[in-house]
């Protein structure tokens, strides 16, 4: 007799923990599909782009893996070039579909920071990969923009994350945030 109360807690301790498996798989599907995106690009906004960098840090401090971002800037590509708003936007997804073939789907996380500059976080790249990643996706931004006339003159950035020695110092801190992409974004206009 006892079997099968046995029996009966182990499948009720198996259906309950399917049951909380699929509810987190829903949670993450659902908020997947609903993070604000930027209408144009459809790549994260700035905002979320700020909050998932801080999860990164995070990350990157406790496990120690490496953390790098990229920052793309189109130079003065409004002052250079007379297009009107339709084309200006057609540039634009242009050159975020561009980058998206040389992210890593689930992994990496792009982001529209600017009218011209956008982001790409690149969670356990360490500086010299995340180098390399930059002058692919600036080929090939030069490479997928083409028209007569048009001046396309790409500036690439790369930071590293460099977790502190101390453990205590888990949580990311916005100051954190914001060095690494003025770091990138310095860089990109070097």
């Amino acid at each position: 007799m006892w079997y099968f109360t046995w029996i009966l807690g182990v499948l009720l301790a198996c259906s309950l923990g399917i049951i909380n498996v699929l509810r987190l798989e829903a949670q993450e599907t659902w908020d997947k599909e609903h993070i604000p995106l930027d209408p144009l690009t459809q790549l994260i906004t700035k905002e979320t782009m700020r909050v998932r960098l801080k999860e990164k840090i995070e990350n990157s401090k406790r496990n120690g893996f490496p953390f790098s971002v990229l920052f793309i800037s189109l130079k003065n590509f409004k002052a250079k070039n007379n297009l009107s708003e339709f084309e200006m936007n057609a540039v634009l997804r242009n050159v975020a579909d561009c980058f998206q073939e040389d992210i890593r789907p689930g992994v990496d996380i792009a982001a529209r920071m600017g009218d011209q500059d956008f982001l790409i976080a690149l969670p356990g790249s360490p500086l010299k990969k995340a180098e390399q990643v930059a002058a692919q996706i600036k080929h090939e931004i030069t490479a997928c923009v083409k028209a007569p006339h048009l001046v396309v003159d790409v500036g690439t950035g790369v930071a590293e994350y460099s977790a502190p020695t101390d453990p205590d110092e888990l949580s990311a801190t916005a100051n954190e945030v914001d060095e690494l992409i003025r770091i990138a974004a310095e860089k990109s206009s070097a």
